[in-house]
């Protein structure tokens, strides 16, 4: 299931995939990937990406 609750905090800090991928420690395609929902990161990731975005883990990775 594609991760729009991410993309849409991404852009809502004008990140490019690439800009939050540096920030967090991994490539462009990781970020791509788990926006399109074909990656489950861990949760040391998703961690680091909410911190980043200033959001919680529900808020970014809660189910609907």
């Amino acid at each position: 299931m594609k991760n729009l609750k991410l993309k849409s905090a991404r852009a809502a800090l004008d990140l490019s995939q690439q800009e939050l991928a540096d920030l967090v420690g991994v490539s462009r395609q990781t970020i791509s990937s788990i926006e399109k929902g074909d990656y489950n990161p861990t949760i040391n990731l998703c961690r680091a990406i909410c911190k980043v975005l200033g959001k919680t883990l529900d808020e970014l990775f809660g189910e609907e």
